[in-house]
C-alpha cells in the first residue's frame, strides 16, 4: 500500500487524506460538536507540535553549520512553484484537520446502513 501512495500526485494525495474508514464513527463526549471541535482542536496541536520542532531543530543546526545567519529564516521569499507546491500542502493539511467533518459530511450523503442498523440485522437471522 505504501508503495502505491508513494505514486500518487500530491492532489492525489490531499485527496486521500480525508478518506473515511467504512462503519460509524463512535462519539464518545456529550454531542457529535464537541467531539468533533475537539478532534480538530487535537489533529491542529499535533501538526503545529511536530511541526515547530522540526523548524528549531533544522533552523539551529543550518545557523550551526554556517549554511544561513541567525534570523536570515524570517527574510525568505519563496519562488511561484514554492507558492504552488505550499498550496497543494495546504490544502492536505486542512484535509487531515477537517478530515471528521469532511467523513460526517460524506456519511450523511452516503446510503450504508450504520453499524447499529447491520448488528440488528444480523441477528435477526
Amino acid at each position: 500500500m505504501s508503495e502505491h501512495k508513494e505514486q500518487l500526485s500530491d492532489a492525489e494525495k490531499a485527496n486521500l487524506a480525508g478518506t473515511k474508514a467504512k462503519g460509524q464513527r463512535p462519539y464518545f463526549l456529550v454531542d457529535k460538536q464537541t467531539e468533533q471541535a475537539l478532534s480538530v482542536a487535537m489533529t491542529l496541536a499535533m501538526e503545529l507540535s511536530v511541526t515547530k520542532e522540526r523548524l528549531a531543530s533544522l533552523e539551529c543546526m543550518l545557523v550551526d553549520k554556517g549554511v544561513i545567519a541567525k534570523g536570515e529564516l524570517d527574510q525568505y521569499q519563496p519562488s511561484k512553484e514554492e507558492v504552488a507546491k505550499r498550496s497543494l500542502e495546504t490544502q492536505a493539511y486542512l484535509a487531515r484537520v477537517l478530515r471528521i467533518v469532511q467523513q460526517d459530511k460524506e456519511e450523511l450523503e452516503c446510503d450504508d446502513p450504520d453499524m447499529q442498523t447491520v448488528q440488528d440485522q444480523l441477528t435477526k437471522w
